[in-house]
């Protein structure tokens, strides 16, 4: 699933530099992919784009944003059930430039 930040965020800005996909936007601000601007998803709290969002996975065993949210608003997202698969997949996307090895970091393998 991807992560939602909830509407209890505080807006502290905690999570924010802890993502490695830059998929964190600041409420009211415009997020990006590939170049091409969209509008914000949330107008007055953080806000995490579903499409950059990676869970964590290849870089953390866990996810970095709500590991540091010290009001616990950052949780995965029920709407968007996605696999492991799914987000290493989207990782090697958005990080051509990184070599996954076969034993990235996952929640899922953490969990298990």
């Amino acid at each position: 699933m991807a992560t939602v930040i909830t509407e209890e965020c505080i807006n502290c800005n905690a999570c924010l530099p802890r993502c490695p996909n830059n998929a964190i936007y600041v409420g009211g601000q415009p997020w990006e992919l590939n170049g091409e601007k969209h509008p914000p998803l949330a107008e007055d709290i953080y806000y995490i784009v579903p499409e950059k969002c990676t869970e964590c996975v290849g870089f953390f065993d866990h996810e970095e944003c709500a590991a540091f949210c010290p009001v616990d608003c950052c949780i995965p997202d029920p709407q968007i059930p996605e696999t492991e698969e799914v987000l290493i997949a989207r990782a090697r996307e958005l990080h051509p430039e990184v070599t996954f090895a076969e034993d990235y970091p996952s929640r899922f393998r953490r969990e298990s």
